[in-house]
């Protein structure tokens, strides 16, 4: 199940829920050319959880829900380019665990 929350997409991969950049955000903010994650682990709703540096913009990512964060994909910030991959094995942000399954239920289901 895919949801849409902070111009991400959302979605539940067994235990886990990964973000990924939508195809809007990916056009608004341009070709990536520098990714920053933070260090923090556990995040609260609306956390900073990566910086993005693109050709149009700088955007600061927030965790539209809360939990414990697994897996960066910190091959974005050796290649900050895979985030404007169409490839969802490739744009995917952070995956994380321990997340209220009510409240990934209330966000805004997406359309692929």
């Amino acid at each position: 199940m895919k949801k849409l929350a902070n111009y991400l997409w959302v979605e539940q991969e067994g235990n886990q829920y990964v973000y990924r950049m939508t195809p809007e955000l990916q056009d608004d903010v341009g070709t990536v050319g520098f990714v920053s994650f933070m260090d923090k682990d556990e995040v609260e709703v609306d956390d900073e959880i990566v910086s993005i540096e693109a050709s149009k913009t700088v955007l600061d990512v927030q965790s539209p829900l809360a939990g414990k964060i697994v897996e960066r994909n910190t091959k974005a910030e050796d290649e900050p380019e895979l985030l404007n991959s169409e490839k969802p094995e490739e744009n995917w942000l952070v995956k994380l665990e321990n997340v209220d399954e009510a409240a990934f239920d209330k966000l805004e289901n997406a359309e692929d």
